[in-house]
């Protein structure tokens, strides 16, 4: 289950991820504060860099191989604030309290391991922010457009273990996380609490993206072959990749619904973590390597019958080959599922009897002695 801030007790003996080993992951993790004074116009993100050449593939291809975990954006959230407005950039003052606040993450699993404790600092892998405001770079106040009524009623409708008050009555009730399946298209792309890892595989007319959680993996072909029939879908959707130069784009469709889009959970008014998705949804990336040891990453996202417009996240990717991936033992022992249907019923069967108790029938209760 996704809500392991309330079910960390019951679940840590399930859900492996190498808990002991977040402080060595955050050791490991490269520099990601971004130390200087704040750019003089914080109303403007630099376009990406193009002028960096990468080396080249045995086979000529950009080699965009290695390990590109995004735990350094963890505390980047999808979208700024309001009072933000159009401000791409923290300003001094804004930038010194999120510090403040991340470099208590940072050091909160060595705290708990030094005092043998187990706690949300060994869960939680969020080694920095930086100074942008939001991972949304479009619409240009860095907020989600609004959603269609559509959209809206479908997002009332979702079926999640983060919805407040939900029934659950069987397995169709949770989403696919939930359920150890998978997080889904285009969540996966984006940082979390844990298991942030990104590596990336190449080979002849391939490029394979392996994400650390639930394990999935991105086969992304690169000979233009056309896209399978509208009827076939999957839980990471069916990917096209070609070269622009020295980027990699990757065009994205057939995108089984149920897994959320986008974290959802993160975003303040939004209810619950699964936005259902259309059957138009699209999803196109762009991976333009800015230096040996860095990629700047774009998507932009559209399925006009759940947005009134397309939004757009850029992170920008830092290597660290000091990374490890750590098995994710979701399915092994998730009894979290059967405990939620169990304990939903019971509630609903208690409140069914209670409203089923007559005062005639409370009279004829028998009385207790007195002593």
């Amino acid at each position: 289950m996704k809500s392991r801030n309330i079910l960390l007790a019951a679940t840590a003996a399930w859900l492996a991820v190498g808990l002991t080993s977040v402080s060595a992951q955050q050791a490991a993790a490269p520099a990601a504060r971004a130390s200087a004074s704040a750019p003089q116009d914080l109303t403007v993100l630099p376009p990406v860099p193009t002028n960096y050449t990468p080396k080249k593939t045995a086979w000529g291809d950009p080699d965009l191989r290695g390990t590109w975990p995004i735990d350094h954006l963890g505390g980047l959230p999808m979208q700024r604030t309001e009072a933000q407005g159009n401000r791409v950039f923290l300003n001094e003052q804004e930038f010194a309290e999120r510090e403040a606040r991340m470099e208590k993450s940072r050091n909160a699993a060595e705290t708990e391991t030094k005092a043998n404790k187990l706690g949300m600092g060994n869960w939680v892998e969020m080694t920095g922010a930086g100074r942008r405001t939001s991972l949304l770079v479009a619409p240009a106040n860095g907020r989600l457009p609004e959603m269609t009524a559509e959209g809206k009623a479908r997002m009332a409708a979702g079926r999640s273990s983060w919805v407040k008050g939900q029934t659950y009555d069987w397995v169709n009730d949770f989403d696919s996380w939930d359920r150890c399946i998978s997080r889904g298209f285009p969540a996966s792309m984006l940082p979390f609490r844990y298991n942030n890892g990104i590596r990336i595989y190449q080979a002849p007319g391939y490029v394979v993206i392996d994400l650390e959680m639930i394990h999935d993996s991105r086969i992304i072909p690169l000979d233009n072959r056309p896209m399978p029939p509208s009827q076939v879908k999957s839980w990471m959707g069916a990917s096209r990749g070609h070269w622009e130069g020295n980027t990699l784009v990757i065009e994205t469709g057939n995108i089984q619904s149920g897994a959320s889009p986008i974290n959802m959970a993160t975003i303040a008014g939004i209810p619950n973590n699964t936005a259902e998705m259309s059957d138009q949804a699209k999803v196109v990336e762009r991976l333009t390597m800015t230096g040996p040891d860095a990629i700047v990453y774009e998507m932009t996202y559209s399925d006009p019958v759940m947005w009134t417009a397309p939004w757009t996240v850029r992170l920008d990717w830092q290597r660290n080959e000091g990374y490890k991936f750590f098995e994710y033992a979701c399915h092994e022992g998730n009894v979290q599922v059967r405990n939620y249907i169990n304990a939903s019923r019971a509630e609903r069967e208690k409140a069914r009897s209670a409203a089923t108790a007559t005062p005639a029938a409370a009279a004829a209760k028998p009385k207790t002695a007195k002593n």
